[in-house]
């Protein structure tokens, strides 16, 4: 018996191959099989399946419903659960501790720094330059005592604070909405797994960000939104055919699939076929999907509640992220901003190329106050905030005391994230830091303890395990890591 074999020469690399890629270049893949004997699927540079898969083909996309069947089957999914989605907002630069969360007004001026601190809603005191942040204080909670053991440098951080470790020894840890997409699938036409507007970009440390499937695979990785949703004429780039490509010629090759597909029915049985014919269906599904295009037409709101957010690209992104959730997207990472090179961000050393305390004054945090005020009030009156997690971190603190250029520079020794929905009380201050906010004074909390809490809010049991580097079981938490209990 004779069987087919894929094979692929002239399309380039798999990992080239975008949703729109794919579809276009389906019938010259088709085009190419050949006769082989009887075994598995293999492309032109002898890969299988799971090496085609490594490569990246459709990662964005993932697997659905066998995966979370998997997982609730073996007892790491909490069914109750299973409602909750996040939203994870990284504050790509590292925002200074003392200038925003966790101030110190009693401290020296070159401690507590410029900006005076004001009551909330909540039982804790925050900088003057997060007024909506005061406002809302009484739906989400912080925590003052984070701290991590690794190098100073951006993306190292990025690293730990998304996926709850530090890549060693080659071993790519995957980003939380990675773990989510593996073992709880999509829900609807949409991918289980969305980062806005773009995955991040330089960081100083020529280290992996941490936004990736990892160990998991490229299937795993994010669908990435690569636009900014506050420019006109905003469109998402991969749910869209190429140019080239209209609706008709797109249906006629999904028609001419179908017939070819007719004609291979021992390849269609195998394993590989499967997979594949899987991803097919799924890039067609996510590019034809009426619910996907709602989701991503900002259009669709009204002018106020846009202006709500703020016109700039990290309000609308939160808007937007809104948007996905209500969808059924299940994990929603919003990049801050994209590097800490050429853009003003919280990575306040002072003098250019970085930005300024005033910079940060000025822009950076009115923009980021307004977006995060207006997210959190509209989660809670839309009634989604019991079941969305809300969780907002960054790589590492700043300084305690304010540097000769008049900032503040990275300091991974202590730090303050914090939470809202999911089941968070909110309106604490968990944790405290020392009085100059150089080392955690009480609660100490690590990377892995943020990771079992995020876990633990979407309903994960943290003994499951993950299919982790040639095939050893991976745990979900590393041993001892434990959730932050006292939000809850």
């Amino acid at each position: 018996m004779k069987r087919c074999r894929l094979t692929s020469c002239d399309s380039g690399p798999a990992d080239k191959l975008t949703h729109a890629g794919w579809l276009s270049s389906y019938p010259r893949i088709i085009a190419m099989l050949s006769l082989v004997d009887r075994g598995r699927a293999h492309t032109c540079s002898g890969v299988t399946r799971r090496d085609f898969l490594q490569a990246g083909a459709l990662g964005a996309i993932g697997l659905t419903l066998p995966d979370y069947l998997a997982a609730r089957e073996q007892g790491a999914v909490n069914p109750e659960h299973d409602k909750r989605s996040a939203i994870l907002i990284f504050n790509l630069g590292a925002p200074s501790q003392l200038d925003t969360f966790d101030v110190k007004p009693e401290a020296p001026r070159e401690v507590r720094g410029p900006f005076q601190a004001i009551s909330t809603q909540g039982d804790f005191q925050l900088s003057e330059i997060l007024p909506r942040h005061a406002e809302v204080a009484g739906k989400f909670s912080l925590v003052r005592s984070c701290y991590h053991t690794g190098a100073a440098v951006h993306d190292a951080g990025w690293q730990e604070m998304q996926t709850g470790r530090f890549g060693s020894a080659g071993v790519i840890t995957p980003h939380y909405g990675a773990v989510v997409q593996y073992l709880r699938g999509r829900r609807s036409d949409l991918p289980a797994h969305v980062v806005l507007p773009e995955l991040m970009g330089a960081g100083g440390g020529n280290l992996p960000n941490g936004q990736s499937g990892g160990f998991l695979g490229k299937p795993y990785d994010p669908f990435v939104l690569n636009a900014d949703p506050s420019q006109p004429g905003f469109r998402v780039p991969d749910m869209l055919p190429p140019d080239e490509i209209g609706p008709a010629r797109l249906e006629r090759r999904r028609r001419l699939r179908d017939i070819v597909d007719g004609t291979l029915k021992n390849f269609e049985a195998s394993d590989d076929a499967r997979l594949l014919d899987s991803y097919f269906h799924d890039a067609y599904r996510l590019m034809t999907s009426a619910q996907a295009r709602d989701a991503f037409d900002l259009g669709q709101e009204p002018q106020p509640v846009r202006e709500q957010y703020g016109m700039t690209r990290f309000g609308q992104c939160c808007l937007l992220a809104r948007r996905l959730i209500e969808a059924g997207v299940r994990f929603v990472t919003i990049n801050a901003f994209l590097t800490v090179f050429g853009e003003q961000t919280w990575d306040i050393h002072g003098t250019l190329p970085f930005t300024s305390i005033e910079g940060m004054r000025d822009n950076v945090a009115p923009m980021y106050d307004q977006a995060y005020g207006a997210l959190i009030t509209d989660l809670s009156q839309r009634g989604m905030l019991d079941d969305t997690l809300v969780t907002c971190l960054g790589e590492f603190g700043r300084t305690p005391k304010v540097n000769p250029a008049g900032g503040r520079d990275h300091w991974p020794q202590c730090f303050t994230v914090n939470f809202a929905g999911g089941g968070i009380q909110g309106g604490r201050a968990v944790g405290a830091s020392d009085p100059i906010g150089a080392a955690p004074a009480d609660r100490p909390t690590t990377p892995g303890d943020i990771a079992a809490t995020i876990f633990h809010s979407l309903g994960f049991e943290l003994e499951s395990e993950l299919p982790g580097p040639n095939g050893r079981p991976f745990p979900l938490v590393d041993f001892g890591k434990q959730p932050v209990r006292e939000l809850f």
